[in-house]
């Protein structure tokens, strides 16, 4: 009988509630990752669990709690529903399993699911590659299984920023908006700090010169900001889109991080005479946090007060069938490669 092969997707993780203890437990596990946090391992310590997160678990709980449903976490919801959608689309040979890299459902659960698998694919949802994230959980598969007896073949992905139908299921999403009637279309990415560019330059490269990051080549193949920025320019060229901006959103510390910030550009906007506005967040292919609380209600209270009169945003992939079309081309592409 021929084996399935497995494909895990993850992503990256949501408290088990939106209660103080439970997002507690998920910023512990989350922030004291040596790749989100990369600095020595006791001075994170003494960061994470003696500053950052006694300052902010209670604050991120009631974020966390308006935007919990009936389904609980809009993370885990959508996760469920590209599990299941995407084993459908792939068939019998294959077993989907979902995993986050934070909290439940766990990478070492999903993969001991998969135990009994001919090869294991792993596919991060996560477009643009970072350290922190598709980094992190690349690491966290090689540490699972590195203590069996018998490692299957193990295929991973590593970032697909432009793919096609990723761009064109963002572009169906805007054209839900009557995209003439906005002044300004931001591009708001996850940030990240600068040093963790650098760590991934091996060319002496990144950050360098101005404007280093706005067009993706063979020396910054693997710079995030570069990656966002085909994104955002596959986006903006698809749907022909004029006053753009690329922007990046909830940094954490007094360290450089990437500019600009989507709240700066925002409020620059709005005091220059910027009416409205649509945002896109192509790093986070289904709406969460960052999404749903940080850009459609902090941000967009704050674009109001500041002049501006009008925020939308731009659904994210979510369940969409053309999403799942394009995950399901990229696991049967990766069958297709031979070793």
């Amino acid at each position: 009988m021929k084996k399935k092969t497995g494909v895990l997707i993850v992503n990256l993780g949501t408290p088990a509630s939106p209660k103080p203890r439970d997002v507690y437990r998920y910023l512990i596990q989350f922030l004291t990752d040596e790749r989100v946090i990369d600095v020595p391992w006791l001075k994170r310590q003494c960061l994470v669990r003696g500053l950052i997160v006694p300052l902010r678990y209670r604050n991120s709980a009631r974020s966390y709690s308006e935007i919990w449903g009936e389904t609980g976490s809009p993370l885990l919801h959508f996760g469920k529903q590209v599990e299941t959608l995407l084993q459908k689309s792939l068939g019998d040979d294959y077993e989907v399993v979902l995993a986050m890299r934070y909290q439940n459902p766990s990478i070492e659960l999903g993969l001991n699911k998969l135990r009994n698998v001919s090869e294991i694919i792993v596919l991060p949802l996560f477009p643009q590659y970072a350290s922190a994230s598709t980094g992190s959980v690349h690491q966290e598969v090689m540490r699972v299984v590195s203590r069996w007896p018998t490692i299957p073949n193990l295929r991973f992905e590593n970032s697909y920023p432009t793919d096609p139908k990723m761009i064109e299921t963002f572009c169906l999403n805007a054209k839900k908006h009557p995209l003439e009637e906005y002044d300004h279309f931001l591009f708001s990415f996850h940030g990240l700090p600068e040093r963790q560019l650098r760590k991934a330059d091996c060319h002496n490269y990144c950050l360098q010169v101005d404007r280093c990051c706005e067009t993706l080549n063979e020396k910054n193949a693997f710079c995030y900001a570069a990656q966002c920025y085909a994104t955002a320019q596959a986006i903006q060229q698809s749907l022909g889109l004029e006053n753009t901006t690329v922007c990046f959103q909830s940094r954490l510390g007094k360290d450089p991080w990437i500019q600009p910030f989507t709240v700066d550009v925002l409020k620059q906007l709005a005091e220059s005479g910027t009416k409205r506005v649509l945002v896109f967040c192509p790093s986070f292919v289904a709406d969460c946090l960052e999404t749903t609380f940080e850009i459609l209600k902090e941000c967009q209270e704050n674009f109001q007060k500041w002049g501006g009169e009008k925020l939308d945003l731009v659904e994210s992939l979510n369940d969409h069938s053309l999403w799942i079309e394009s995950l399901s081309d990229r696991v049967r592409q990766k069958c297709l490669v031979k070793f």
